[in-house]
């Protein structure tokens, strides 16, 4: 009992030392222990039906290290040809969160297309508060990615 006592005692402390290390976000949004991009929403589907539809792991991709899913081939197809026209903005963390100089998980469902742009917020109060000043916490945003993620 005691060997493993401090055996825990020092995994606990290995632990606590490389957190410094991990400090550092992914540049896109996938929650802990995933890899999947926009919570597996289709990207695409945004642009050309108007709403949030979930991909399905039939038709992905992988685009710099991140996983992206879409709910047709043809969507597959339009990612394909010009990535960075769908991909969210800030790396899919919420917008209004990296205007204010920190990051929060974007959510799926709350999302807005400004100037060609995909922009997802953390929850239906956030994004009221984004769309309060859209372009300024835009710009603002700008000036802070992607310095956020090494806070």
């Amino acid at each position: 009992m005691r060997q493993l006592l401090i055996a825990l005692t020092f995994a606990i402390g290995a632990l606590t030392l490389a957190t410094p290390a991990q400090a550092d976000q992914q540049p896109v949004y996938t929650g802990v222990l995933s890899r999947v991009a926009v919570g597996g929403y289709d990207p695409v589907a945004y642009f050309t039906d108007g709403r949030p539809v979930r991909g399905t792991a039939e038709f992905r991709i992988n685009h710099q290290g991140f996983e992206y899913r879409f709910a047709s081939a043809e969507h597959l197809a339009a990612f394909r040809t010009n990535p960075s026209r769908y991909v969210p903005q800030y790396g899919g963390y919420c917008a209004w969160a990296v205007s204010q100089g920190y990051t929060a998980s974007g959510n799926p469902n709350n999302w807005r297309i400004v100037d060609g742009r995909l922009y997802l917020n953390y929850n239906d109060e956030i994004q009221g508060r984004w769309q309060q000043d859209i372009q300024g916490h835009i710009t603002r945003a700008n000036g802070n990615w992607p310095n956020v993620l090494s806070r």
